[in-house]
């Protein structure tokens, strides 16, 4: 599958959703956090799956603002998860010259995973090849609204003018700016909604969804199955089919 893949034509950002941690637990009789330790083969593939294709840019929702409601003692093991991963998997980030970032509430978390996030950023905040941001406490909403009171601020200091906020300016105050949107939105799990994540740069992203997949079984051949849908459809941002082809000329 991998070799019918049009290197030419790749999606620039992918988005993730990793669902199904849970429910996969269930099914074997486990705890939920048996099914979050269990994903983390399926994040090392996904990065190495983009990573080896030249996929730029790899956003993962890792943790949305609405997860602090889940229960205390699943929250605390997910940090405890999370603090644990990043230090291990540095140097498979360091071996396929990955670069991590982050988006969203971060001071929200625990003071040890910001220590291990920010340790993990600077020593590979020199690779050049795939991006891989961890959206951690984050959502949708919650960058929309920063961005607002950000440029709301700015009126107020009457450093800006309200007639002078455009959509481009919204774009550069957001927490994904420089980053590019989306192309191509995954799901596992088998649910087909976006549950809050990057409304704005999910706006003419390309969607696909995996039903009988949960996150912990998603491999490198799931990632080429998506990529290959994307390429076989038509990207018309708004335009018609005779614009698109006319342009392409």
């Amino acid at each position: 599958m991998k070799e019918q893949i049009d290197r030419t034509r790749l999606p620039q950002h992918i988005a993730i959703v990793m669902d199904g941690n849970g429910r996969w637990a269930k099914q074997r009789g486990a705890m939920r956090v048996f099914g979050h330790r269990n994903a983390i083969k399926a994040v090392r593939e996904a990065t190495e799956g983009c990573a080896e294709l030249g996929i730029k840019y790899l956003t993962l929702y890792a943790f949305s603002t609405e997860n602090w409601g889940r229960p205390e003692a699943e929250v605390r093991a997910l940090m405890e998860l999370l603090v644990h991963t990043i230090g291990d998997e540095l140097p498979t980030l360091q071996k396929n010259n990955v670069r991590l970032d982050t988006i969203g509430d971060t001071a929200s978390l625990p003071k040890s995973c910001q220590k291990e996030l920010s340790q993990a950023i600077e020593k590979t905040k020199h690779n050049t090849g795939l991006n891989l941001i961890l959206a951690l406490g984050y959502s949708g909403k919650w960058d929309i609204i920063q961005a607002t009171q950000r440029l709301a601020q700015q009126v107020k200091d009457g450093s800006l003018k309200s007639e002078d906020i455009t959509e481009d300016l919204l774009n550069q105050t957001l927490s994904t700016y420089p980053r590019p949107d989306v192309d191509l939105m995954l799901r596992t799990g088998g649910d087909h909604r976006i549950s809050n994540f990057l409304l704005w740069q999910l706006a003419y992203a390309e969607l696909y969804f995996y039903d009988e997949v949960f996150w912990p079984d998603f491999r490198r051949e799931h990632l080429h199955e998506a990529i290959l849908s994307f390429q076989q459809r038509e990207r018309r941002f708004g335009k018609t089919s005779e614009q698109i082809v006319t342009e392409a000329k």
